[in-house]
């Protein structure tokens, strides 16, 4: 890609490192990384002649060198630790109510990171509004990405269905929001064999051909085969649509669902839709513990630079916690791993001795590093 030539004394490589430093250490700011980095100038050092950026090299680093070289890192890093790690790549079968499905399911949402309009002109939604936006497949077997995509937020999530849904094999399960439902698009993944679970939207015009018996003492109200009313040359011949009572925050809530299958139990159906929300849980994770509010830079490429290197981050964090066996969550590995980070520790044994169930978690110290003026 002509990265080194772009950059003499900021190799990619610490560049790499800092920003994946920004992450773990969730940096606010230039002078926040850089001095940090500074001070630990000889650890720094040790992993692979890393150097500390200065104010301006990490800003022009951010702006000039593509943020390509990131999103290949991390494709091509889950690849390398899938194939390590036979149990990372096979993830979390069985896990709640996916243990009934022996195929693959993949959650497909965006999320968006809100900016300032005069900060992102590039990203300029509304009159004082710019935002970044990522759509994103999860795996939800593995809880590990397959597809990413980072873009402004105009664009509606329709126009980007077919290129997160394009790697899904024949069999596997993909379920969305109606904001990524779109006619032409259904029926391609109708001919291609991928299951699909979505809800409807409320214009749907659609004909009822045929009413399905609704199990007894379930909350499903209906269950029908329909047809679009003036379908295109591509869209889906006949889809099946539920009405069943789904609880949301405490209350119950009328919710119509849209599938290509119309062989599973309406149950099945509903319980496939609630799994979307890992998804959630996902965005939610990586907005609160990694470095996604404060950007260190406002051009397209600095943003996409720190998205990568927090998904890499992400990528390497759960790995760790694979090995370890970690029982406990994300929030507190990452925790653990940022307050030990310029510490010489064996990090599996770290996260064993502070992760396992068989004993509580402590910290050993010794007295001289508990020495404060005025207690005795």
């Amino acid at each position: 890609m002509g990265v080194d030539d772009q950059w003499r004394t900021f190799s990619p490589w610490s560049h790499t490192v800092t920003m994946m430093f920004t992450q773990v250490a969730h940096s606010v700011g230039l002078n926040d990384v850089c001095d940090a980095l500074d001070l630990h100038r000889g650890p720094l050092s040790a992993i692979r002649g890393a150097t500390p950026p200065s104010r301006n090299n990490l800003s022009h680093a951010n702006q000039i060198r593509d943020a390509q070289m990131a999103e290949q890192l991390f494709w091509s890093m889950l690849e390398h630790l899938q194939s390590l790690s036979p149990s990372f790549a096979r993830g979390r079968e069985g896990a709640g109510a996916l243990r009934r499905f022996r195929r693959t399911i993949h959650a497909v949402d965006s999320t968006t990171i809100e900016r300032i309009a005069s900060c992102l002109d590039w990203a300029r939604h509304r009159r004082r509004k710019a935002a970044a936006k990522c759509h994103l497949r999860l795996n939800l077997q593995t809880f590990l990405p397959n597809c990413a995509i980072i873009d402004t937020a105009r664009e509606n999530d329709a126009k980007r269905a077919r290129e997160m849904c394009a790697g899904i094999l024949r069999g596997e399960i993909v379920v969305f929001d109606k904001a990524y439902v779109d006619d032409d698009h259904l029926g391609d993944m109708d001919r291609r064999g991928v299951f699909w679970v979505t809800r409807a939207k409320k214009n749907l015009a659609a004909k009822v051909v045929k009413h399905l018996k609704v199990p007894s003492g379930s909350k499903v109200l209906q269950d029908e085969i329909v047809e679009l009313e003036k379908p295109s040359a591509l869209a889906p011949k006949q889809m099946r649509r539920i009405t069943a009572m789904v609880e949301v925050d405490g209350r119950e809530q009328k919710m119509v669902f849209l599938t290509s299958n119309l062989d599973w139990r309406p149950t099945t159906i509903t319980d496939l839709y609630r799994c979307r929300w890992e998804i959630e849980s996902f965005f939610k994770e990586i907005k609160q513990n990694l470095q996604l509010a404060d950007f260190f830079g406002n051009s397209a490429n600095a943003v996409r630079w720190q998205i990568w290197t927090a998904l890499l981050a992400y990528l390497l964090i759960r790995f760790q916690a694979c090995q370890s066996r970690w029982q406990h969550g994300f929030t507190r590995l990452f925790t653990l791993i940022r307050v030990a980070i310029w510490q010489k520790l064996d990090l599996l044994a770290l996260l064993h001795d502070n992760g396992t169930a068989c004993s509580p978690p402590r910290t050993l110290a010794t007295p001289h590093q508990a020495d404060l003026p005025g207690f005795a």
